[in-house]
């Protein structure tokens, strides 16, 4: 018998359905063992689809799960109940719908949940760098917006992510961020020569506020380093494994 879903939780989020899950509570075995929502992982479609189902009903017990075929992008659509087979291309999502539950899947990428309370909006965005850069928490803003919401209201949280510590990158990836904006090289700590440790999480709370987003937090947690507890596309490299699974987080009005 599989283990509780862990639910990790944002205070700014503290009052609505929403949970930063991990591995820990599914039924998925070998390198992906645990909660692994991940279609695209190699996993046995029935273990994705139960775990998929346990994680909805640990955060808003009958609620229609809502996710994305997510491809880096700064995407953000209106979630409907479309089939898991006919997912579309984005990388965020963005409902005003009570008993519909968004979910992001991450390995490292950083998962960002959004709600402006008094216009009952809730999204939810991938942010990996290249959504980051592109501009993926901006989009999920203005669609939230579009909705009804102000962004003077929106709260948001930055959940569990690959930290500075754990991120590595060269010199042209370094590059490319502080020629978008100079302010950027603050992101960075200097590493082995050539190299330089990103701050993912900061980045993205930076774009977050520098977006009128005012309440905005991070949970500062490390999935790299933590392999009981969180999927890690870059650990599972390092250490050669054939497969990675994918965590989910979520966000729904009840």
């Amino acid at each position: 018998m599989a283990e509780p879903v862990e639910i990790n939780r944002a205070p700014l989020l503290e009052d609505l359905p929403h949970g930063f899950l991990g591995r820990r509570g599914g039924v998925s075995t070998g390198d992906v063992a645990g909660l692994n929502v991940g279609l695209g992982s190699g996993d046995e479609p029935a273990l994705i689809a139960c775990n998929r189902e346990l994680a909805a009903e640990a955060v808003l017990p009958g609620a229609r799960l809502a996710t994305v075929y997510q491809v880096h992008s700064a995407t953000c659509v209106v979630a409907e109940p479309w089939p898991d087979d006919a997912r579309p291309h984005a990388d965020a999502l963005v409902t005003d719908r009570p008993g519909v539950l968004l979910g992001i899947l991450t390995a490292d990428c950083a998962p960002v949940l959004f709600a402006d309370r008094e216009a009952g909006v809730i999204g939810a965005a991938h942010a990996g760098w290249k959504g980051a850069i592109g501009g993926v928490t901006d989009a999920t803003i203005a669609a939230m917006e579009a909705l009804g919401a102000r962004r003077t209201s929106i709260v948001a949280a930055v959940g569990p992510c690959i930290a500075q510590g754990s991120y590595e990158v060269d010199e042209a990836f370094a590059a490319r961020f502080v020629a978008d904006d100079a302010d950027n090289t603050r992101h960075f700590r200097a590493g082995r020569e050539g190299h330089h440790q990103f701050d993912l999480e900061g980045y993205v709370l930076a774009r977050l506020r520098s977006a009128g987003i005012a309440m905005a937090e991070g949970l500062g947690q490390d999935t790299y380093s933590a392999a009981q507890q969180f999927y890690s596309f870059r650990r599972a490299t390092h250490r050669a494994e054939p497969a990675y699974g994918r965590q989910i987080s979520l966000i729904g009005l009840g």
